[in-house]
């Protein structure tokens, strides 16, 4: 314990205030509020504290305080110097700055995007989403249901032909007249309607369009309105919670394991969930201090506070937090205990998710205990923060290919995943020792000559044979880099120095993480692999065509890789991106229907 540090709290005041920890470099790492300076402050040195309050008294150098006249200047005050300061052990959320929201615009033909800018000119806006997936989702949505225009000027210049948005159906192309100002503010009307949450006209009037063109055989439209159902229903499969109360509520779960605390936000809205936000810090307060600071933090950054607030936790003295909403957001807020079973249920499933996602997040950070049990099973000289793992894929000596994953702590780095065509083998040949010699040849030729970065430990797919392949490599580059095979069928632990195998209990830490690794290049090869094959087989039907040498289907595929986009997009684009004549696109798509997918013409 600090004994300097804890006599310089002696003569701290009984009044509230706000309190700043410093650290060696005097940089602020946490601040707090309190009812009591003296008191709180007093609080941090006591034997029995939790680790994580102990974790923050380490690396606190220096404590200042703030008096304030009462609670809620006092919490102002920490929300403001929060905000200033983002200190490590406070929660920041979004560096102070506002959420992003969807705006649709006062033009004379509206615009609809996303933006962090409120503009008081009669433009419409709906959100914060705190969640941006969600507002991607949406303007997804939109753009397949009602699209807009996609041109930025407020003032349109008329054009002959319309932009490709067009051509597929993300455009409204008022600029050539291709939509009458009528029929696209009845689009607007529609999307606000969306946006709010009423979605059962919406349905409605789909679904007749839907069966109105399929019995006067409009097919292509029936498919568009069916498609567009479906849309709909996956943006609102995300809402999980539907309980037709139309009121304003929002559902803080709260989760902590040591230092850390994960917060889940359940926004209800026209009586669906349309927010799912969750957040994380290393939180050294109790759990009622840190929650209080979440409440804080969350609303004014986002600026929109719910008719009715209800916590996994208690908030304490309300009355602080109340004057905050009246006086800083102009807002009466309601906040409660579950009340009816509807409630209390939906904030269970809140605080549950705010416990998985603590869960997720925990591994996503590694697992360094793991490691460090790794470590000993293999006699590493240290935990093997740093893992490569290597697999070999083909098909009968076809399309054989290796792949490289690399982990850090533990955790998949796929910014370093690697993938590697095997050269030195005939077509047709099976030989995995050979080919794990390659890659390990290739890429440890690399890191040698380029200094790059060197694993603590090479894992590879495999037993004996596997592991003697990579040993003879790294030997002959005199690379001092332990190796371990894992075979799958008994899960053994294969060593170079060993005859024997290890066998460890399955679910042991150090066995999870090899299977993790060994997992992962397996997908990743069999993965590359697929793809090489399917290219393969689209090759060669697409040089099945009349006309369609091998120059030509390397454009098609160049220009398009996905299938799916081959088929979709119009006749016109797909000529005019391949060179080829839209006769020979309707040949190259009957070919690519029957040989790919099965279907007859």
């Amino acid at each position: 314990m600090n004994i300097d540090l804890k006599r310089s709290i002696g003569d701290f005041p009984d009044n509230p205030g706000v309190y700043l920890m410093y650290d060696g470099e005097d940089i602020i790492i946490y601040v707090g509020k309190a009812k009591n300076l003296r008191s709180r402050v007093r609080s941090y040195f006591l034997q029995d504290n939790p680790i994580k309050t102990r974790v923050l008294m380490s690396r606190v150098q220096r404590i200042e305080y703030l008096v304030t006249g009462n609670e809620y200047e006092a919490l102002l005050l920490e929300n403001n110097l929060i905000k200033r300061h983002s200190p490590r052990y406070n929660i920041n959320l979004k560096d102070g700055k506002s959420y992003p929201v969807i705006r649709i615009t006062a033009d004379e033909y509206p615009r609809i995007f996303r933006t962090r800018r409120i503009v008081q000119d009669g433009s419409h806006y709906f959100g914060p989403y705190p969640d941006t997936r969600l507002i991607d989702e949406y303007l997804e949505l939109v753009d397949k249901l009602y699209p807009l225009r996609k041109c930025r000027t407020t003032a349109l210049k008329p054009r002959k032909s319309p932009c490709l948005y067009h051509h597929i159906g993300r455009c409204a192309a008022v600029c050539a007249g291709r939509t009458s100002h009528e029929e696209y503010m009845r689009r607007v009307e529609a999307i606000k309607a969306l946006l709010a949450g009423r979605t059962t006209e919406l349905r409605r009037e789909l679904t007749e369009k839907m069966h109105a063109a399929g019995s006067e055989l409009r097919f292509e439209e029936a498919a568009s309105c069916r498609d567009a159902l479906r849309a709909l229903d996956q943006v609102e499969t995300e809402q999980r919670i539907v309980d037709f109360d139309p009121e304003v509520r929002d559902y803080i779960g709260h989760a902590s394991r040591d230092e850390l605390s994960a917060f889940v936000v359940f926004q209800m809205r026209s009586g669906k969930m349309v927010g799912n936000s969750v957040f994380y810090g290393e939180l050294p307060g109790s759990e009622e201090e840190n929650l209080v600071e979440f409440v804080l933090r969350f609303y004014s950054s986002t600026g929109t506070p719910p008719r009715r607030l209800y916590t996994s936790s208690s908030l304490g003295d309300l009355d602080p937090l109340r004057e905050f909403f009246q006086r800083e957001l102009q807002s009466e807020v309601e906040i409660l205990a579950p009340e009816t079973s509807r409630d209390a249920a939906i904030l269970r499933l809140c605080t549950e998710n705010a416990r998985q996602e603590l869960e997720r997040h925990i591994r996503s950070r590694g697992d360094v205990p793991a490691l460090e049990e790794l470590a000993t099973v293999l006699k590493l000289s240290g935990p093997p923060l740093r893992i490569e793992g290597f697999d070999i894929a083909h098909v009968g000596g076809h399309h054989t290919v290796a792949s490289l994953v690399s982990f850090s702590n533990g955790v998949p780095d796929k910014s370093q995943y690697k993938r590697f065509r095997i050269r030195s083998l005939p077509e047709g040949r099976v030989d995995d020792f050979a080919s794990m010699r390659e890659v390990l040849a290739r890429r440890y030729t690399r890191v040698k000559n380029e200094r790059l970065p060197r694993p603590d430990l090479v894992v590879v797919d495999g037993g004996k044979g596997q592991v003697s392949a990579a040993r003879e490599i790294l030997d002959a580059l005199d690379l001092a880099i332990p190796i371990v095979g894992i075979a799958k069928r008994e899960e053994e632990l294969f060593l170079p120095e060993h005859p024997e195998p290890i066998r460890l209990p399955e679910g042991t830490p150090a066995l999870r993480v090899l299977q993790f690794v060994r997992d992962e290049a397996h997908r990743f090869a069999t993965t590359y692999r697929a793809s090489l094959q399917k290219k393969e087989v689209v090759t060669s039907l697409l040089e099945e065509v009349p006309g369609i040498g091998p120059r030509r289907a390397a454009r098609i595929l160049k220009a398009f890789p996905d299938l799916d986009g081959l088929l979709e997009t119009p006749v016109d684009i797909v000529a005019k991106s391949t060179g080829i004549t839209e006769t020979k696109v309707g040949e190259v798509r009957e070919k690519i229907r029957s040989g790919i997918y099965g279907e007859e013409s």
